[in-house]
């Protein structure tokens, strides 16, 4: 018997979340299944986190103790073949017996995607949030650089279990850009390329429940023009509770990786 741990990647679109329910489709639901057919005989999988209904994952982790005589190489092959076509494992590896893809993690990163454009593209809807208008970049970059470092982040998110601390540290909060083509931008004659996607990543500690969604939302009510950078500071020091009423829909949001120490 050996402690597995596996990168896991998932369109988050039909699933009623990462974590088990009774009735619904979930990831770790489907996981489960693909064990049981190798021979697992478990109770339940351990995840580095919950994801929401609609989130996606390209690196979300998860652990399980299995028999297993192949090589890790087998496994991936096996859980692959036995695994939804919305679902699938990018790495395994043994690891020590008490490892815990959730607590013993030092960091998670996120990214969260939004597309530019007056009316919706089929192509990009599943997986980025449509804005209209054009967002300011410099804008967006300002209300990003308060969120580094240590702070309450209760005006953006709830905690896991009531009670706990909503204090959480951000190493990184930044916006990048993509040029793409807008309707309506045209000079000289000619289509001129305007910022059409941006994707915000952000990496903590740890996370509350809806913190990603609700930081994007704010960020975009300032990229908007609707309100100046300086509300997002005033909300974390708690100047201020006139949050911009709102939370960024699921399915632009995809957890991306999250860190261990060696």
């Amino acid at each position: 018997m050996a402690r597995y741990q596996i990168i896991l990647a998932y369109d988050g679109s039909g699933f009623f979340g990462s974590q088990r329910q009774a009735t619904a489709p979930t990831v770790q639901s489907k996981l489960e299944k693909a064990l049981y057919r190798l021979g697992w005989q478990g109770s339940s999988v351990l995840l580095a986190g919950r994801t929401d209904s609609g989130v996606h994952a390209s690196g979300q982790v998860a652990a399980f103790d299995m028999q297993w005589n192949h090589a890790p190489d087998d496994l991936l092959k096996a859980l692959n073949s036995n695994l939804p076509a919305e679902m699938s494992v990018s790495a395994v590896k043994p690891v020590r017996d008490d490892f815990h893809p959730r607590f013993d993690a030092v960091s998670r990163r996120y990214r969260y995607r939004i597309y530019c454009q007056p009316v919706r593209d089929p192509l990009r809807e599943r997986y980025a949030w449509r804005q209209w208008p054009l967002l300011n970049g410099g804008a967006l970059q300002d209300a990003a650089k308060f969120l580094i470092g240590k702070h309450d982040f209760a005006a953006f998110g709830t905690p896991p279990r009531p009670g706990n601390s909503t204090v959480r540290a951000v190493t990184e909060a930044v916006w990048r850009s993509c040029p793409g083509k807008v309707p309506g931008t045209v000079q000289d004659g000619q289509d001129v390329l305007e910022l059409d996607e941006w994707y915000f990543e952000v990496s903590a500690d740890a996370f509350l429940y809806h913190m990603v969604r609700r930081l994007v939302y704010v960020q975009v009510a300032v990229g908007q023009g609707r309100f100046p950078a300086q509300v997002v500071s005033d909300l974390l020091e708690g100047r201020s509770s006139k949050l911009p009423a709102g939370l960024a829909p699921a399915n632009g949001l995809t957890l991306v990786e999250v860190t261990y120490v060696e």
